[in-house]
């Protein structure tokens, strides 16, 4: 398994924006909540994924955040080595409509539309980012769940 560093990076950094948004806090209100005293442009830089963040600084962020270091490395994880090639996500759409999971409102009503002209599609990955937003959810658990529902 090859790493590529500035992906994981990238990555990384959008699952902290992605959880800064998800509470609905500015750059400047997460930075306030940090213990230590960073910049705002040195945090876009880790959210933007420009910059390395340190294991402690990424911890303290996850603390800030609320959240499980180890779950938001395992999302990023999921997202750089997903099995799946992200950009050839199948959607059959049948079964997206079919499906009754209440965060799936979005997707069912767009597959509802496409029905009449097809039978599936294939997501890329600027897609599967906007789709997984809609949902209220991580690109990689959208791309689980989709894989589960073309199976």
């Amino acid at each position: 398994m090859r790493i590529d560093g500035a992906t994981y990076q990238r990555v990384l950094g959008d699952e902290i924006r992605r959880l800064r948004k998800q509470r609905g806090w500015t750059r400047k209100e997460l930075n306030g909540r940090l213990q230590s005293d960073i910049s705002l442009q040195t945090l876009a830089t880790y959210e933007l994924g420009t910059r390395q963040v340190s294991v402690v600084r990424f911890v303290e962020i996850c603390v800030a955040l609320d959240a499980l270091p180890h779950d938001l490395m395992a999302r990023v994880h999921d997202r750089v080595f997903a099995d799946t090639p992200i950009g050839r996500v199948r959607v059959d759409l049948r079964r997206a409509v079919a499906d009754t999971r209440p965060q799936l409102l979005p997707l069912r009503r767009w597959a509802a539309e496409l029905l009449a002209e097809q039978e599936e599609v294939h997501l890329d990955r600027a897609a599967l980012d906007r789709l997984a937003e809609l949902c209220d959810t991580d690109t990689a658990t959208l791309i689980t769940i989709l894989n589960e529902l073309s199976a």
